[in-house]
């Protein structure tokens, strides 16, 4: 069971990275500043980053050890999360993307609640 767990573990980070790599392309070719590097060609580990304008600059981290979001404006930490939280977060931006919604309407909303 453990096994398979790890396994399937692997799969969804490999699937996760796939996605930023994406995104990132989708994101410079909308004019934003983007990008997304990967450690080797495991495809184990992502560092994806977008600057949304305004000193406003979201990083997201994936890896074997963990999955992290962090949201900053002016050098200054907004947000943090982790797992789950932190992929629901990345949706927020892909729907940005699909439906070319402003990025500062977008997160100041978010950033209110």
């Amino acid at each position: 069971m453990f096994t398979r767990l790890a396994e399937q573990h692997r799969q969804f980070v490999k699937d996760l990275v796939m996605n930023l790599q994406a995104m990132a392309i989708v994101l410079e070719r909308r004019g934003y500043l983007a990008s997304c590097y990967t450690c080797g060609g495991q495809m184990n580990s992502a560092s994806f980053m977008v600057s949304l304008g305004d000193n406003h600059l979201i990083r997201f981290l994936v890896s074997d050890y963990g999955i992290t979001w962090t949201e900053m404006r002016d050098d200054r930490e907004l947000m943090k999360l982790e797992g789950a939280e932190a992929i629901s977060q990345l949706q927020d931006l892909a729907n940005l993307i699909k439906y070319q919604i402003q990025p500062a309407e977008q997160f100041a909303i978010t950033n209110a609640s």
